[in-house]
């Protein structure tokens, strides 16, 4: 039995409830009837439910979503979407300048996209475990603290039994079977737009992001808000109404893990970096699904400007933050952690209570897991990657992120470690265009021709 997840209605309506209690709606009396009704909590940490619900169940979802969408919220006034109203709130938002690309810039761009896929390929074996299950597997391996790629060699089959790698993953994703990096949307979506910027240039619009993945991206390799954008999208549903209709993963980690580019583009130009992610992030997300990807490509931005270092670059994010945002605030309070505790379990513990509510592919306690992660390791290239990913929660996008930036700050291939870059081979896989076995080289050459242009 085909199961489609992330767009069905029973299971959208727990998330969209958990939702509404985050941003400040009081969904009580809705998620009341919906129990009543023998209407279930959200799968955890699958995307569907095990099997379909009644006709009347799932017509009772789609009317309760709607109903949820019109409650009003606490949140709005210090939590816009709109980017002039961002900007309104921001009152150290950093002055638009020409882009200013550092010297060697075609291989700090190299190592940016080496440093991506390294994190990501990092993180993918364990994605969707429990933290305790990423640190008994790791110890057992002998790789506590995480220094180098999971490995199954030396982990007790009882050990692995009750903590199975990502299936998906575990196959080209362990450190015996790296040949390449494989496929991943984590990488799927900096090729994207890589292609948006080549087709549409810096003054594409949401509109122009919504055409090129319609054209250019297999809907099965979406995923929470970007499928139910797509959805949308089928549906005649137009930007950005793409991001609330019915979308309750709208605060999710997803827009973040396409700034890359944008930052990438924009080096030492935050301000630019930062209004290109909200127009690519306007098409699925909203509030601190945005900001998260905001913020994203302005520390980028700054790193790829080649002057500040890891701790300049997150001050320079949180200047396009509205102050009083979730996401401000966490990032805010995780940089204090990291800066409060030698030991970076501790700081890991701690961000897991205080974000406990909130489901592990959110971006809020993703983002500030990924400022933790460069803060306590000074923008170290393995310390970030391998504190981002021993964080837990979405493990391969928080270590793709991490990658990206302290690989950037590195400012070559050559500085980071051959035992990271040459399991890579200089070749990834994709769906996306043209791109599949494309090297990280030739990515870096098309990146600076795109950062070079007006």
């Amino acid at each position: 039995m085909l199961r489609l997840t992330w767009v069905q209605p029973e299971d959208l309506i727990g998330h969209e409830i958990r939702q509404a209690h985050e941003d400040g709606r009081e969904p009580t009396a809705i998620a009341r009837r919906w129990r009543a009704a023998g209407g279930r909590e959200a799968p955890e940490r699958a995307g569907a439910s095990a099997g379909p619900a009644t006709r009347y169940l799932r017509q009772l979802a789609e009317d309760l979503l709607d109903e949820l969408a019109d409650l009003p919220s606490r949140s709005a006034e210090h939590e816009p979407t709109c980017l002039e109203r961002i900007r309104a709130l921001c009152p150290d938002w950093p002055a638009a300048t020409a882009p200013r690309p550092p010297a060697r810039q075609k291989s700090r761009l190299h190592a940016a996209w080496l440093g991506r896929a390294v994190g990501c390929l990092l993180g993918k074996p364990v994605e969707k475990l429990p933290l305790d299950a990423i640190r008994r597997l790791a110890r057992s391996a002998g790789n506590w603290p995480l220094h180098t790629y999971f490995t199954a060699r030396g982990v007790p089959p009882s050990l692995l039994e009750a903590h199975p790698w990502n299936r998906r993953s575990a196959p080209t994703s362990l450190a015996e079977n790296i040949d390449g990096m494989p496929e991943d949307d984590d990488l799927n979506y900096p090729l994207l737009n890589l292609l948006l910027l080549q087709h549409h240039g810096r003054a594409f619009t949401t509109a122009d992001v919504a055409g090129l993945w319609l054209a250019e991206l297999p809907a099965g390799r979406t995923f929470t808000a970007e499928r139910v954008a797509y959805r949308n999208l089928l549906c005649g549903v137009e930007p950005p109404h793409t991001a609330r209709h019915r979308n309750p993963f709208r605060e999710w980690i997803g827009a973040l893990i396409r700034a890359d580019v944008h930052g990438w583009t924009n080096p030492g130009d935050p301000a630019s970096a930062a209004g290109q992610a909200h127009r690519d992030a306007a098409l699925t997300h909203t509030a601190n699904g945005v900001y998260a990807a905001m913020f994203t490509a302005a520390v980028i931005a700054t790193a790829a400007g080649g002057t500040a270092d890891v701790h300049a670059c997150l001050r320079t994010g949180l200047t396009v933050v509205p102050p009083r945002s979730r996401l401000a605030l966490a990032v805010r309070d995780a940089v204090r952690l990291a800066r409060s505790h030698e030991d970076f379990d501790t700081v890991v513990d701690e961000l897991h209570t205080r974000h406990r509510a909130l489901h592990w592919v959110h971006a809020v306690p993703n983002t500030a897991l990924i400022a933790a992660a460069l803060t306590h390791a000074d923008g170290d290239f393995t310390g970030s990657v391998c504190r981002a990913v021993s964080g837990g929660w979405d493990t391969d996008s928080n270590g793709a992120t991490a990658g990206s930036v302290a690989a950037l700050l590195a400012g070559s291939p050559t500085a980071l470690p051959e035992r990271w870059t040459a399991p890579l081979k200089n070749r990834l896989a994709t769906s996306v265009g043209d791109f599949d076995g494309t090297g990280f080289d030739a990515l870096a050459h098309l990146t600076h021709l795109e950062a070079g242009r007006p």
